[in-house]
């Protein structure tokens, strides 16, 4: 039985051959990649949509038993800023004179509180129909930081938590928010 040795030849091809299906291999890891990105992208979307609709089925109701006679709602108000920038708000409900606006969170930072904050302090500028009006701002989410659910009732906004198959005020019902 003769068993040759592999030529360096033979060794080079079997170096290209290992280094195609590397590329191959590293081209197919790409792709998943990028399909798990879409797919990622797809259920955050989806599941935004998710809490915002259940917020906004009962908010209506929640504002009127809160004193707010609101009209309507409107969802994932989106523009550009004065000087550049885009913003968007996932629910805003109003009835001619106050406006309540709401961000929807799935889980409730201390960061978003801030965030939000700031944009509300630019809505008047950002939306200019809404700069006659009384602004209220509330966040709304399922779950919460113990420090980011305190920190959105001590700034005066509404703190609502999506429960169930609709939504509550988690405010003290004495409590009276703060409009910008």
């Amino acid at each position: 039985m003769s068993t040759a040795q592999p030529t360096l030849d033979d060794v080079w091809r079997l170096f290209q051959e290992t280094d195609r299906k590397f590329q191959e291999t590293d081209r197919k890891f790409q792709e998943t990649d990028r399909k798990l990105n879409q797919l990622e992208k797809l259920f955050t979307s989806q599941w935004g949509k998710l809490m915002e609709s259940l917020v906004e089925g009962d908010l209506v109701n929640l504002l009127v038993q809160r004193g707010i006679a609101i009209a309507d709602t409107t969802t994932r108000l989106k523009g550009k800023q004065p000087g550049g920038g885009n913003y968007e708000f996932d629910i805003i409900a109003h009835n001619g004179e106050e406006v309540v606006v709401v961000e929807v969170k799935t889980t409730l930072r201390p960061d978003d509180v801030k965030n939000f904050l700031d944009k509300l302090d630019h809505l008047k500028d950002w939306i200019p129909r809404y700069a006659q009006n009384r602004i209220y701002g509330a966040m709304a989410w399922l779950t919460a930081d113990a420090s980011a659910e305190a920190m959105v009732i001590k700034r005066g906004l509404f703190s609502i938590r999506a429960t169930g198959d609709s939504a509550s005020i988690q405010n003290d019902p004495a409590f009276t928010p703060q409009a910008w």
